[in-house]
């Protein structure tokens, strides 16, 4: 009576172990489905899923599509070039700023006076309260402009134009007036970083000219976009309007996106201890149940399962995901089917 209350307690005790393991593997694995849907989720406002990868990182299979995030200072490989003042510049982009020195009206309430000034931009005079003595000239002989390297890269990425024009900070670069082409030489001189057709630089008059360029630094950056081949481009089509980032210095991922969710760790570990945790309680149910201790068939039920709710969670999201753990579940209901024909489950002996 004692030996059958005590193989009775037994049983019991292993039904409840089997039972909460196979819950255990089916609850890791729905948090970590769960975990990985709502990060993408998030992650999709602003393009899509995102890798992390080092400075020297290169374009691999599998990753066009992927927004990455890279950290690094970015390698000019073909500078600019302003060709009308013979300027290259080791600059993603080098920007010619062109000012003349004009009459300008200022008014203060009702009072308006006029002061001669440096502006980047024609001033119509003819518009002006009292134009007389104040004309500027129509036009500017030469203009602004920004010129662009003809190929930068991060790591083994190439930038593409909106990255480029989204890298931060602008330092003024003083000219070499012996490389300016003969024509500008005779008209231009240098004084303090500027180019001036000023006959007396310190005391410049109407229509004088001065010219200057800036640069955008070399500096680290972490910047945020989308793989496409071997370049790094802004996602048109992101949610958020924007579809990149570029941010100084080493920036955490969750430090640019402060809405994105801490995706889960280690998801194939977790996977696959899903998996075996459903596995032995699968064997436990079979050991209380039949007295059998058939591994595989534990294995199948235990893939089954588990793959079988991973499967209706990953329904609607990421197709390969669903793939694979459909196969999963076909492989251990293969497995189970294939045990038990081999008549594996047998009536426990009295």
């Amino acid at each position: 009576m004692n030996l059958r209350k005590g193989l009775s307690l037994h049983g019991l005790l292993l039904n409840i172990a089997g039972a909460l393991l196979v819950l255990a593997g089916i609850g890791l694995v729905a948090m970590t489905a769960r975990g990985l849907l709502n990060y993408r989720a998030a992650a999709s406002r602003h393009g899509g899923e995102m890798i992390d990868l080092d400075a020297n990182a290169q374009p691999q299979a599998g990753q066009h599509g992927y927004m990455a995030r890279i950290v690094g200072t970015p390698n000019v490989v073909e500078a600019p070039h302003d060709p009308e003042f013979n300027l290259q510049v080791n600059t993603p982009v080098l920007v010619r700023h062109v000012e003349m020195f004009q009459w300008r009206e200022i008014r203060i309430g009702d009072s308006v006076h006029y002061e001669l000034d440096w502006v980047d931009r024609p001033l119509d005079s003819s518009h002006f309260e009292d134009p007389r003595g104040h004309a500027n000239p129509v036009s500017f002989p030469i203009s602004g402009k920004q010129f662009d390297a003809g190929l930068v890269q991060l790591g083994g990425f190439k930038l593409g134009p909106v990255m480029l024009h989204a890298l931060p900070g602008s330092e003024q670069i003083a000219p070499d007036p012996k490389s300016l082409p003969e024509n500008l030489a005779a008209s231009f001189t240098l004084y303090q970083d500027y180019l001036v057709t000023s006959a007396h630089p310190g005391d410049p008059r109407l229509g004088d000219l001065r010219v200057s360029w800036d640069e955008v630094p070399l500096q680290q950056l972490t910047i945020v976009g989308r793989i496409s081949g071997d370049r790094i481009v802004a996602a048109a089509e992101a949610a958020d309007g924007k579809g990149y980032y570029v941010q100084l210095g080493d920036v955490p991922l969750l430090d640019m996106f402060p809405d994105l969710p801490v995706p889960p760790e280690f998801v194939l570990i977790r996977q696959i201890l899903a998996v075996l945790l459903a596995a032995l309680g699968a064997l436990l149910l079979l050991v209380a149940q039949r007295d059998q201790r058939d591994v595989l068939l534990a294995l199948g039920l235990g893939a089954m399962v588990v793959g079988a709710v991973a499967s209706m969670l990953w329904l609607g999201g990421d197709t390969r995901m669903l793939c694979g753990w459909l196969t999963v579940t076909l492989l251990g209901l293969g497995i189970a089917i294939w045990r038990l024909r081999r008549g594996s489950i047998r009536p426990k002996q009295s």
